[in-house]
């Protein structure tokens, strides 16, 4: 499949440039990273290959844009060279056409085929999207129609299948929605809203079946389900806008369907006992609202979120960010600084209710206030070794930013969380883990073109690692350069003198005795024009990495990286 691809679209791209005249547009984007992989014990960077044989990895990404006459065809390759980024502890090498696509705008009829990318609503029922650190390409390989019945009224429907790296997921899904638009009034009193509703099936192959079939039949006759060939999903929606209020609203409902819940007991088939995981059925549904108000230096939005059995895939025994078909919006905050960001949670497809409260306030230019509050629990039932009412996950979070004319910045603020590592790091029966973390930073600039930036954060803690620091100095010389030097230090790592409580993952020595370790870090990043390269040597620790609300765990890394990105 992949030579066909390749050769359908690199003969179609020669036809059309051959064709070509004037108005013809020929755009394109390049991401490149290589890892270089040194060997620290100490930290835990080492015990896979490629610390133990490869060295080194590479990732690539080269996409290419040709429009002309209202046809738009992309072409994008991918390369893969012991890349960790699909499986931490593997090694994951391939290459070929990682996505193609022919677009064309008949009129009111829009036509795309080819791998595209697309959501419906908020994507809670189907998004097919990317995020490259995670190695998620939800791309789906089919086609897609739109109409546009009015100006501002839209029909879509699509079929396809799901992308799997440079393969494809047997399932079919295929799907419509309609979206519209209305607006009135003036002035303080205009309004708007914008409805709509879709609704997404999939039908398993007979391939997935088996394997589904065959796992049923390894259970206790009490865990014994009826797995389903079809699962439907339905969403409507809509946008309310009034004066300087918004409102989002959105549900979900999904029929009854085969999924894997990491968290079910299952039953020995010889004996009283049992094991944590299986595989169960269920219908699923989704509410989620956003409210917001924007007036006079004041932003406040509050969001809700209540999810049952959502988890929607082309093969329902994937597990992880692997094989979504849907994208549920994450319930607490994106923090950008290195400690705030380490307890980061994942969206919990199968179950949850959350709360988040978001407020904004600049009383004049120079001031700003930012206060955020986050919850996230189980839901009013038990499901299996995951009892109702658990805490999952709070944050409060604080911000001061004041700023003296174009000449410096101060910016300050606490951040205080409490993380359920049982859930979110798979390891039953530790305590979550409690931090509170101030952090601060200053920016000063010593002409427009000479910067300063240095950020200081603590956080203590007494469960995992124990508690950190972590001091960052960037300076910059617009518009080209820009220099980095960063320590995470892992300050107190003897997190309690209770043995049940002590962490099972900071360094320790030939004694048993916890370590104090440097994470150092360097980085060099050099601009031109539309290309940006960077230099790093880093030592990083084990942790969270997430995009978009789906996260995985890291291994630590030591080693060099290096990155290219350069847009044409």
């Amino acid at each position: 499949m992949k030579s066909f691809s390749f050769l359908f679209v690199l003969l179609l791209s020669l036809s059309v440039v051959s064709h070509a005249q004037e108005g013809a547009y020929l755009s394109g984007n390049l991401e490149l990273n290589g890892n270089f992989f040194q060997t620290d014990s100490t930290i835990g960077a080492f015990n896979t290959p490629q610390y133990d044989r490869q060295l080194y990895s590479a990732d690539a990404w080269l996409q290419l844009n040709y429009s002309y006459k209202g046809f738009d065809v992309g072409l994008r390759f991918d390369l893969f060279n012991n890349s960790n980024l699909l499986n931490p502890q593997g090694s994951y090498n391939d290459q070929g056409i990682g996505r193609w696509y022919i677009k064309k705008q008949v009129n009111k009829l829009g036509i795309s085929v080819g791998y595209l990318y697309d959501q419906v609503g908020s994507g809670i029922i189907f998004r097919a999207y990317e995020q490259r650190p995670l190695l998620i390409d939800n791309a789906l390989f089919g086609a897609r129609l739109t109409y546009d019945i009015l100006p501002d009224w839209q029909i879509k429907a699509f079929t396809g299948r799901q992308k799997r790296q440079f393969d494809l997921y047997g399932s079919v899904v295929r799907g419509i929605s309609f979206d519209g638009f209305l607006n009135g009034g003036e002035g303080d009193k205009a309004w708007s809203m914008a409805p709509g509703f879709g609704v997404v099936s999939r039908t398993l192959d007979d391939g997935t079946m088996n394997v589904i079939v065959g796992t049923i039949n390894t259970y206790a006759v009490a865990d014994s389900i009826v797995p389903k060939y079809n699962t439907h999903a339905i969403s409507v929606y809509n946008t309310l806008t009034f004066g300087n209020f918004s409102w989002y609203i959105e549900g979900a409902f999904k029929t009854e369907e085969t999924y894997f819940d990491p968290f079910a007991l299952k039953a020995s088939r010889v004996d009283t006992t049992f094991t944590v995981g299986k595989l169960v059925s269920n219908i699923g549904t989704v509410f989620y609202t956003n409210i917001g108000y924007a007036a006079d230096g004041l932003g406040i939005s509050l969001e809700a979120k209540r999810t049952e059995g959502f988890s929607y895939r082309p093969d329902p025994l994937q597990i992880g960010n692997q094989g979504l078909l849907n994208f549920l919006p994450p319930m607490s905050r994106i923090n950008t600084y290195r400690l705030l960001a380490r307890y980061t949670p994942a969206t919990q497809d199968l179950g949850e209710q959350a709360l988040q409260l978001d407020i904004r306030y600049s009383p004049t230019r120079k001031l700003s206030f930012n206060l955020n509050g986050s919850y996230i629990g189980t839901l009013n039932e038990d499901r299996g070794v995951l009892k109702r009412n658990t805490l999952l996950y709070w944050e409060m979070f604080t911000e001061v930013v004041y700023k003296y004319k174009r000449k410096w910045q101060l910016l300050g603020g606490l951040q205080m969380q409490e993380y359920n590592q049982d859930v979110y790091l798979t390891k039953p029966g530790k305590d979550n883990i409690r931090t509170i973390t101030p952090y601060a930073e200053f920016l000063y600039k010593f002409s427009r073109k000479k910067s300063l930036r240095a950020e200081l954060q603590y956080m203590h803690t007494r469960q995992d690692f124990g508690s950190w620091i972590f001091a960052q100095a960037e300076f910059s010389i617009a518009p080209h350069w820009s220099f980095a030097i960063s320590d995470m230090y892992n300050v107190d790592p003897n997190d309690s003198k209770n043995e049940e409580n002590k962490n099972d993952a900071a360094p320790v020595n030939s004694a048993g005795e916890f370590l104090k370790v440097h994470y150092p870090r360097v980085d060099v990043f050099y601009t031109y024009k539309a290309n940006r390269f960077s230099l790093s040597y880093v030592k990083q620790v084990e942790g969270i990495v997430c995009a978009g609300g789906i996260c995985r765990l890291e291994p630590a890394f030591s080693g060099v990286k290096a990155t290219l990105q350069s847009t044409f």
